[in-house]
């Protein structure tokens, strides 16, 4: 159980990686909730299950990003950026909700 959320950890972990040079708050926060979904699994916070649906949310996100960057010439436009950040809080918070349940690994 624990190499596969490890994997599941590497892959997100590839995925942001993977994406083009980005600056500012976008990728500060993406590296920061990374960061906290590794410290759930670490800690048993998190199970198999969740940490899954994590990783597919911010993998999810990431794709979106690279597609929009795509589009429009390696840039986010404002209207981007503004879904964006509302997808990463809504991420944040679900984040939250999987770390403080009563679920924990075993």
């Amino acid at each position: 159980m624990k190499k596969i959320i490890l994997t599941l950890i590497a892959a997100g972990t590839l995925c942001a990686v993977s994406l083009p040079a980005q600056n500012g708050k976008i990728a500060k926060r993406k590296e920061n909730q990374q960061d906290r979904i590794a410290q759930g699994v670490k800690s048993g916070q998190l199970t198999a299950g969740e940490t899954a649906h994590l990783e597919t949310k911010e993998s999810n996100l990431n794709k979106e990003i690279r597609a929009d960057r795509t589009a429009n010439g390696g840039k986010l436009d404002k209207l981007e950026k503004k879904d964006i950040n509302r997808q990463q809080n809504r991420l944040s918070k679900q984040i939250y909700k999987d770390k403080h349940n009563a679920a924990v690994q075993k």
